[in-house]
């Protein structure tokens, strides 16, 4: 029988860029203090009882990681570089407008990565996680796109943007991959039979 584990992606806390409604993809933007206290706030509504926490390589989910690693009394937290964000090519920096509008092209932005190489990276990271934690639960602090993504793909249903700070639960066991929460909210048994 295989042993129930759960992952809990986080989105990171929020930005100076996401406050400005600008596209950051794998541009290194820092959180602002709104997004520390969301981080904080993240790690009281996850409690206590987790194992283990991985993060993106980014600086705002590595820092929304090391709160909420403190806040539960974790180790520190390791860096897994399939969490990284989606890149949004010519589009990073710029925010809705004509200079957006003009890196548009149908499916997504120029020189952006593919949507469903965002996914297939994202099942990369829930089965890293998975196997390398078999049994335990383990939080992993990503970014919108790439949750959205990964779970849109996974799970065959329209996703939701992901919030700030948000909390995303999946579970895996010998049935495969089911959908608990999505931004905090109940899935309603979302399953996946992948296995």
């Amino acid at each position: 029988m295989t042993p129930t584990t759960t992952i809990a992606l986080i989105r990171h806390g929020q930005t100076p860029w996401n406050a400005e409604f600008r596209i950051q993809g794998r541009t290194d933007i820092p959180l602002n203090d709104t997004g520390r206290k969301q981080a904080q706030d993240a790690a009281t509504t996850l409690g206590e009882g987790w194992h283990a926490i991985a993060t993106s390589p980014l600086t705002r989910a590595a820092e929304t990681a090391r709160i909420i690693a403190a806040e539960l009394g974790l180790d520190s937290p390791t860096a897994v570089e399939h969490l990284v964000e989606r890149d949004y090519g010519r589009a990073e920096g710029l925010g809705a407008g004509e200079e957006l509008e003009s890196v548009r092209i149908p499916g997504g932005f120029q020189e952006a990565e593919p949507e469903v190489e965002v996914a297939a990276r994202g099942l990369l990271a829930l089965e890293h996680l998975r196997d390398t934690h078999p049994g335990h639960r383990v939080i992993a602090v990503a970014h919108g796109s790439f949750i959205r993504l990964t779970i849109a793909s996974l799970f065959e249903f329209d996703a939701p943007r992901i919030g700030n700070a948000s909390v995303t639960v999946l579970t895996h066991d010998e049935s495969g991959w089911e959908l608990q929460t999505v931004n905090g909210e109940p899935a309603r048994g979302l399953a996946a039979r992948t296995d």
